[in-house]
């Protein structure tokens, strides 16, 4: 059990990283970042940055000297590194964990095999697949990179086999996965931490509004059944249990028509749909990442207020502040990045409300008034 005083170290320098450093170091933590970016959000605020790439030995090397313990800021970290790193420190989540959530069909299978349900898929290693998954899947369906898509990237819609080579062509020919198109009822996501003694406690689902492929709204409680969100909530821990997994974990879901949870992906770090729980929960998705990984118990859960999370994205800078600051239930939170991009994540608020339905008008009037 790590206590305040410890080091914890992060691999990735960017605003999930930020802002677990900000919960470590109000915790009394000491906090390494390792990130290649001279200018990186969190190596900024870090007690110390190291200053690398992920794949570098003495980087690694420093990153045991320094720290008690290490976790990740996001998926793609290179596996190897986080084994190496294993081999001389507490590393949560784990290398394997990691491995299984980059690669979308080996994260199919698993889902599957824990009990699960995912859309119906098949992996696609050349072009020559491409006609028998049709056939099998029928259309439409969405072509994905197996690896590095997120955001919408990598991602295709199809409605026959020859947009599906077009598409496949686009991609170089990368491994992919081909599944079939849901009509969706809406998307949620169920987030939850565990530490090593398997101590685990679960949010409130998320539900996710998505433009362009990027996350542009949460609402939470998600506007389903209570039935629902626990049996979310359940699927949730059930794959976390199944991977032995320690960190924070979120898995989404798509929501039929007729009330069916059909997995889609998970995220083995805190997650975009869990920003709201640095105002609106009893404990942040960030606190309980330094807790889990110190392997301390899991923070309370609850939701303080009915909350919408809307992302802010470089396309819309400089915005008006002043219109955000008027409302007096939205909270800013931005992630210290010097330039703004179109897509790139600069920011988000959070608007509490006791009515969802309100909370949700605000957060569209605000976001209005600052594009």
């Amino acid at each position: 059990m790590l206590l305040p005083g410890a080091t914890l170290g992060v691999l990735g320098g960017g605003q999930l990283g930020r802002m677990f450093c900000v919960a470590a170091r109000t915790m009394g933590y000491l906090t390494v970042v390792l990130d290649p970016d001279a200018k990186s959000p969190a190596g900024r605020i870090a007690d110390q940055h190291v200053q690398a790439s992920y794949t570098d030995q003495s980087a690694l090397d420093r990153m045991i000297e320094l720290c008690d313990a290490i976790t990740t800021e996001f998926e793609n970290v290179p596996a190897a590194s986080l084994k190496y790193l294993a081999e001389k420190k507490p590393v949560y989540p784990s290398a394997s964990a990691v491995e299984i959530a980059q690669n979308r069909i080996h994260e199919k299978n698993f889902a599957l095999k824990a009990g699960l349900e995912p859309a119906l898929f098949a992996a696609i290693y050349s072009e020559e697949d491409l006609a028998p998954a049709i056939v099998s899947i029928g259309t439409p369906a969405i072509l994905k990179t197996a690896t590095l898509g997120y955001d919408g990237k990598g991602q295709h819609v199809v409605e026959n086999l020859q947009q599906a080579i077009d598409a496949f062509r686009s991609m170089q020919g990368v491994e992919c996965v081909l599944e079939t198109r849901i009509q969706l009822k809406c998307e949620i996501s169920a987030l939850l931490a565990r530490n090593k003694r398997g101590e685990v406690n679960c949010y409130l689902p998320a539900e996710n509004e998505h433009r362009n492929g990027v996350l542009h709204q949460s609402i939470i409680p998600a506007r389903i059944s209570e039935q629902l969100a626990q049996e979310a909530q359940d699927k949730a821990i059930k794959l976390a249990e199944a991977m032995d997994y320690v960190g924070v974990l979120a898995v989404e879901f798509f929501v039929t028509k007729d009330d069916r949870l059909i997995f889609n992906e998970m995220a083995p770090r805190p997650h975009n749909s869990g920003h709201y729980t640095k105002d609106a929960a009893v404990t942040s998705q960030f606190e309980q990442q330094v807790r889990v990984m110190s392997d301390l118990t899991p923070g309370d859960t609850r939701l303080i207020s009915p909350v919408v999370m809307i992302n802010l994205l470089g396309d819309l800078w400089q915005p008006d502040w002043k219109s955000l600051f008027a409302e007096p239930t939205v909270k800013l939170h931005l992630y210290g990045k010097e330039e703004a991009r179109p897509g790139r994540k600069m920011g988000h608020y959070n608007v509490l409300n006791e009515d969802i339905d309100q909370a949700i008008a605000i957060a569209a009037r605000v976001f209005d008034q600052l594009a």
